[in-house]
């Protein structure tokens, strides 16, 4: 999950290269603040780095729509849940990919940190739990507690950009946060492989893993959500602190 934030230039002295690519990046931001800003301005305050970002999000929502398509579909035919899981590696390409491109180019935004961790969200927390919906984890409390570990998810990206925008979590000569407090979210890749492992041995609907307890109440629940749960836990950890690569 890469976090851009923007360079602050020496006071009192003459502005060098990177300086200069800062600041104009910070007066393309200024057409999102303009009163008359213009047809397409949004477009033109855009970097190239938050266009790598939307492909990101764009992974995540495609990936969704695969597991809906799913649902309205035969359900021994998996090829929508497997292009659903498809996706989400190549949104977690994406995720990384933008950040090095606006450290390469030395523009960066707020505009771009807030773009990162809501394309995060959708591709790392929404499509992750509606694919679980997609192969069986659809009682009242499974849907709660999916729900759990995307509030989760939005609670630790909310978390970060206000802990790094306040200068709590140390950063390098980058810019970069030195750790992440908490999994990052694109760690729920691990989750997509655990379903890709139950589908491909076709343990989905009546036969996943663990079955479902009290069934035909109203607490009926598949104890594998837990483990959704479980990782949501670990994202929004205070303690828990992972050296950023």
């Amino acid at each position: 999950m890469s976090k851009r934030t923007s360079s602050a230039a020496t006071n009192g002295a003459a502005p060098n290269d990177d300086q200069v690519k800062a600041s104009t990046a910070v007066d393309k931001q200024k057409l999102l603040f303009s009163p008359n800003p213009g047809h397409f301005s949004l477009v033109r305050a855009l970097h190239l780095a938050d266009l790598i970002t939307e492909l990101n999000g764009l992974c995540g929502i495609l990936s969704v729509f695969s597991a809906m398509r799913y649902c309205l579909g035969d359900p021994t035919d998996h090829s929508n849940l497997w292009t659903g899981l498809a996706f989400l590696p190549f949104g977690l390409f994406f995720d990384f990919l933008d950040g090095r491109v606006a450290r390469w180019r030395k523009k960066s935004s707020m505009m771009g940190q807030e773009l990162d961790s809501l394309a995060d969200l959708i591709t790392f927390g929404i499509a992750p739990a509606s694919i679980a919906f997609a192969i069986g984890l659809r009682t009242s409390l499974d849907h709660l507690l999916l729900g759990f570990f995307v509030l989760c998810g939005l609670t630790r990206l909310a978390r970060f950009n206000v802990t790094a925008a306040n200068g709590v979590i140390p950063k390098d000569a980058s810019g970069k946060a030195a750790y992440f407090e908490g999994t990052p979210i694109p760690t729920t890749l691990a989750l997509d492989a655990l379903m890709g492992w139950w589908i491909s041995s076709g343990r989905i609907h009546d036969r996943i893993p663990g079955g479902v307890w009290l069934e035909g109440t109203a607490l009926a629940v598949h104890p594998v959500v837990l483990v959704f749960v479980a990782h949501g836990c670990l994202m929004v950890s205070k303690t828990l602190k992972i050296p950023k690569p």
